[in-house]
């Protein structure tokens, strides 16, 4: 069963034993991408389900994802016109975003 709802896809992912990390839009200022609340899913291979940013800083949080998935951690990232990251990834949109993201691990 597909679906493009993030935490359905994440619950089926790791139903069927995958290590999985949920980003959450915490906050937002100005302009920016996606409201928050938008969530992204990410599986242990890099399949994802979902958007936190309209894809200008998804692939450095799916990286800092990645870099937790397994681990009992949550991280928090943080994006904005005043932050030389936000310009290296694309976020030029005179925004500020900030997202959590938390590994959740398979029960199998």
């Amino acid at each position: 069963m597909e679906t493009n709802d993030p935490i359905e896809s994440a619950l089926l992912w790791l139903n069927n034993g995958h290590n999985v990390a949920i980003a959450t839009v915490v906050k937002t200022w100005g302009s920016a991408p996606r409201k928050a609340g938008s969530q992204l899913a990410i599986r242990d291979d890099g399949l994802m389900v979902g958007s936190v940013s309209g894809g200008c800083v998804e692939g450095d949080v799916v990286s800092n994802a990645l870099e937790i998935i397994g681990k009992p951690t949550i991280k928090l990232l943080q994006y904005g016109i005043t932050n030389d990251k936000a310009w290296e990834v694309g976020l030029a949109c005179g925004g500020d975003i900030k997202i959590r993201i938390e590994s959740l691990e398979s029960n199998e």
